[in-house]
């Protein structure tokens, strides 16, 4: 035992030194994955085939009829959308969200270009320490505490509340973030008055509890996997966030657990994908569920790309303590979660990688 788990150490030592990620593995010719990105048959398996009644379910694509209501009533339909689909699937598309479609292509474009680069540009910008720069490359955060590596590279950068020097940000990509970093954090103020409604709230409940206070935003690259049924695009996991906001390509590979079942998230032309994260549901006190799931290794010819922006402030400073809401909870309702920071929660999801189990268990009362 003792030998195979020197070997996992030195294969995972040498994969991170080249500093060129999955990419470069891919660029080398490589038609056999290495150990190290293995996952166990139990994490890769469909633990069961869809039942005949659930092959339609998908998750709800809602129209927000580009922030502007007409009526009151359009309102308040699209609130109880937003409240049945936050309370039971976590997750929901979004049309007419008032993001400029031209803009998600470009967002798209950049992430693309700033992968397919050449290795000794990337190489310079790979780091492993995300306290040193606002924008980083690297491979698989959790790198060496997770069970298996994931087939995707990533690039990371701080955009909220104290946003990047544009100068720090590569070329390809200056533009593009920020301008696409503003729409984001504006739809997404706009989804939390939505959200509050949906508890039965003030409309500015959740944005004065500073929800969208912090966006991190990751530009995912999922090259093709020569051997796709031995590992994953991303592990089964839930997000650490108050809220994420992804755009994702045609290529799909996102699924969803529901009840026991891993759907397929479609892919709707134009759209965002919105789900609830951990620190959403902790203080919901479980109105709304932060669900658990994965991506897939990429079968296409093409690599994958997807963008995601997380509302919270991760490590930034902040004394804050989140718990339940007091408004929505009763002594028929108590609270189900002890407070704690976003920097507190942070370190623990971190420290534990994506090992298939949420990080709300242990805040749980």
């Amino acid at each position: 035992m003792e030998v195979a788990s020197f070997d996992r150490a030195s294969e995972l030592k040498a994969f991170d030194e080249t500093n060129t990620g999955v990419k470069g593995l891919v660029d080398s010719g490589i038609s056999k994955i290495p150990r190290i990105f293995h996952h166990s048959s139990l994490n890769l398996a469909n633990p069961k085939p869809l039942p005949s009644d659930l092959l339609l379910k998908t998750i709800p694509t809602i129209d927000i009829g580009g922030r502007i209501f007409e009526t009151s009533m359009e309102r308040k339909n699209a609130i109880e959308r937003i409240k049945e689909a936050a309370g039971k699937w976590g997750f929901f598309q979004v049309i007419n969200h008032g993001v400029s479609l031209d803009l998600l292509e470009k967002m798209k474009d950049g992430v693309r270009e700033f992968h397919e680069q050449s290795p000794e540009v990337k190489k310079e910008l790979y780091s492993r320490d995300i306290t040193r720069q606002k924008f980083h490359y690297s491979s698989n955060f959790d790198l060496y505490t997770s069970p298996a590596a994931n087939w995707r590279d990533t690039v990371t950068c701080f955009m909220a509340p104290d946003p990047p020097n544009p100068q720090d940000l590569p070329e390809m990509l200056r533009d593009v973030m920020i301008e696409y970093s503003k729409q984001v954090m504006s739809l997404g103020k706009f989804l939390f008055t939505l959200l509050s409604e949906a508890l039965g709230l003030n409309p500015n409940h959740l944005n004065d509890m500073d929800c969208a206070k912090g966006l991190i935003m990751l530009g995912h690259y999922y090259p093709t996997c020569p051997e796709p049924d031995l590992t994953l695009g991303t592990s089964q996991h839930a997000d650490t966030s108050f809220l994420t906001v992804l755009l994702q390509d045609q290529i799909g590979g996102l699924q969803v657990l529901q009840e026991g079942y891993w759907f397929d998230v479609p892919h709707v032309p134009g759209a965002l994908i919105i789900n609830i994260g951990d620190l959403l549901q902790l203080i919901s006190n479980d109105n709304f569920v932060s669900s658990e799931h994965r991506v897939l290794a990429n079968r296409a010819s093409k690599a994958r790309i997807s963008v995601a922006c997380f509302f919270f402030t991760a490590m930034t400073p902040n004394p804050t303590l989140y718990g339940p809401i007091r408004e929505i909870v009763s002594e028929e309702n108590p609270p189900k979660y002890r407070e704690t920071t976003i920097k507190e929660y942070t370190a623990h999801f971190n420290a534990k990688g994506l090992d298939g189990t949420s990080a709300l268990l242990h805040f749980k009362i």
